[in-house]
């Protein structure tokens, strides 16, 4: 009878207990791998805004060229002597120093 008893007391717990790992699950994803990501997005972002004539860059596809032209959402690259090719903005992956 007592173990009826404390069995039955220990099912009508409050809900939200249940519910405590979950929420502790979601903000470590949260700040493990969301966060991180957005700050990575917006790097990006200030990044290709930032780029102009002029400038080497490398594409995600592993060109490498110079930006000749700047349009609403396309560079145009310079990759050798008489060939230009056109890239969508986002798949610059990274600006090339001169150092480098």
């Amino acid at each position: 009878m007592d173990i009826s008893l404390s069995l039955l007391a220990q099912a009508e717990q409050p809900g939200w207990q249940s519910f405590l790992p979950f929420i502790v699950i979601f903000a470590a994803m949260y700040f493990l791998i969301i966060a991180p990501q957005r700050k990575k997005q917006k790097q990006h972002q200030k990044m290709i805004t930032e780029l102009k004539s002029g400038t080497e860059v490398m594409t995600s596809g592993g060109i490498y060229g110079t930006i000749t032209n700047v349009k609403e959402d396309r560079f145009v690259l310079k990759i050798a002597e008489n060939t230009k090719i056109e890239i969508s903005k986002a798949s610059v992956s990274a600006v090339i120093n001169a150092a480098e």
